[in-house]
């Protein structure tokens, strides 16, 4: 039974369809702990409202929620207070935090105001109920999560210098090996609801596999959002079904097997990729801003020479930076925002992820948390 739901009958039956919309009244009677005709009673009254849409609980687009899938864990952030020197002890600042690349880009989104839902793995232990907790607080709808015993919840420690830069990161992340084909099968109800689907690299191969093939025959667009260099070997040779791809230029570099020192190299790459199925591809490259793409702008010149000219460049504002971490999250999570409310404009998804970004680095939280849609509505 779910304990974490509060509000009347009425509203908790509403959250358990908006998380699963193929439960039978019988199940929504014992979870609610209410008779199935009081049940029935309050389904009628909820498509009245139009906040259901009759047979199988059909929820109106625009409560359909976007669905992250995918890490998270605790944050450990060590920042030098002095200039780092190699091969020694250094003195430094220690700042702990909830993350995980799914886990943030859930919880910009959900400060953001749009309905949120985290498919995730956790142990069972105090650290993963801290995570899920956190996560509620803040409107992140988290009933399709799992908490393993046996298991230790994930930890990502990063190193900073003293201006903020990351230096080294080590992730712990072995629980991310319980996010099997299996579970995501076990969330295909979850999944079916999302309006957009939202995944990270710390899958396992396999279950990025899944999603790849699910998203073929799926209404809902599916982003991978990549991880980190060594992440990028989940990634399988075929991307058909994948709308966006979100990925660095050491990322890209990892995908295609070469150095990427020119936007003409980056552009040969994005073409590469795209040839494997991706529709959409965003280039993320710090300081120097934003490259995107889609398949259909890609043409050869009339002299036939391929110079990347179909990528586009979104420059990134100078900004006094003070921490690094959550930049890349913050900016995936502002692009799918912006296609979550217009899913054909690519550019305007990049601009306010640059927007977002460049707000998240000027502040040492991984998470803005005085976000708002106010900050990216004004972005054109």
């Amino acid at each position: 039974m779910m304990t974490d739901e509060f509000g009347t009958p009425k509203q908790r039956i509403l959250a358990l369809i908006q998380r699963n919309p193929y439960l039978s009244q019988q199940e929504l009677s014992e979870q609610v702990g209410i008779s199935r005709s009081a049940v029935a009673g309050h389904i009628s009254a909820l498509t009245r409202e139009g906040l259901i849409l009759g047979r199988a609980y059909v929820l109106p687009q625009a409560q359909r929620p976007i669905v992250c899938i995918g890490g998270a864990n605790i944050d450990r952030k060590m920042r030098t207070t002095s200039p780092l020197q190699m091969g020694t002890s250094n003195p430094v600042r220690v700042q702990e935090t909830f993350g995980g690349v799914a886990r943030n880009v859930a919880e910009n989104l959900a400060r953001l105001g749009a309905p949120t839902q985290l498919l995730t793995v956790v142990g069972q232990d105090p650290a993963g109920a801290h995570l899920l907790a956190a996560l509620r607080d803040c409107g992140v709808d988290t009933g399709g999560c799992l908490a393993v015993a046996g298991v230790n919840s994930g930890t990502y420690t990063a190193v900073l210098d003293d201006s903020g830069e990351m230096v080294l990161a080590l992730a712990h992340m072995d629980v991310c090996a319980q996010q099997t084909p299996e579970w995501l099968r076990q969330c295909a109800a979850q999944r079916a609801a999302a309006r957009l689907v939202v995944a990270d690299l710390n899958l396992p191969a396999e279950s990025v596999a899944q999603l790849l093939q699910d998203a073929q025959t799926s209404a809902a667009p599916l982003v991978i959002v990549a991880v980190s260099e060594p992440k990028m070997a989940n990634l399988p040779a075929d991307l058909s079904g994948l709308n966006l791809l979100i990925l660095n230029v050491g990322e890209l570099h990892v995908r295609v097997g070469r150095n990427l020192n020119t936007e003409a190299d980056i552009a040969a790459a994005c073409r590469e990729v795209h040839a494997q199925g991706v529709r959409r591809i965003i280039v993320t490259r710090g300081a120097q801003g934003v490259l995107y793409s889609e398949y259909s702008e890609y043409s050869d010149d009339h002299d036939g020479k391929d110079n990347g000219g179909s990528l586009s460049h979104i420059p990134a504002p100078a900004v006094t930076v003070r921490d690094v971490t959550g930049a890349g999250d913050s900016f995936s999570a502002a692009v799918c925002w912006s296609l979550y409310h217009a899913p054909d404009d690519l550019g305007l998804a990049a601009r306010r992820g640059v927007a977002l970004s460049a707000l998240t680095v000027q502040s040492e939280q991984s998470v803005l948390p005085d976000l708002h849609a106010d900050l990216l509505e004004s972005v054109d």
